[in-house]
């Protein structure tokens, strides 16, 4: 079984080129700063130019196959998702693990019940 942190935002203004340099330097940061090197860390998606839907960034993380490392795993993508959400502002923003969505919150930034720190 497969459970994946997806990750979208929306607007219709394209990203600006301060955005997009703090985009790569989140991205860049939480990588390296992932747990485990050997599973899949934050993973944008590459634009398809189709400004139709006006999706500016989207990505997954599918979490480990280790139940033991699905907390932090997903606590980091989180976090990491957090401070993409705060370097693109003005759009809307949907996470979800798979069904499920996390709820965003102004001072906590995305968490769930029972994640270190929540």
């Amino acid at each position: 079984m497969s459970v994946s942190v997806y990750y979208s935002a929306r607007r219709s203004e394209p990203l600006t080129g301060p955005e997009t340099a703090a985009i790569e330097r989140v991205v860049t940061a939480r990588t390296a700063s992932f747990p485990y090197d050997d599973e899949e860390s934050l993973h944008l998606y590459d634009a398809d130019g189709d400004d139709q839907d006006d999706e500016i960034l989207a990505g997954s993380t599918k979490l480990p196959s280790d139940p033991d490392r699905w907390m932090p795993a997903i606590a980091h993508v989180l976090d990491s998702v957090t401070e993409l959400r705060r370097a693109v502002a003005d759009a809307q923003w949907h996470v979800h693990l798979d069904d499920v969505d996390v709820p965003w919150d102004e001072t906590e930034g995305y968490t769930l019940p029972g994640l270190p720190g929540a």
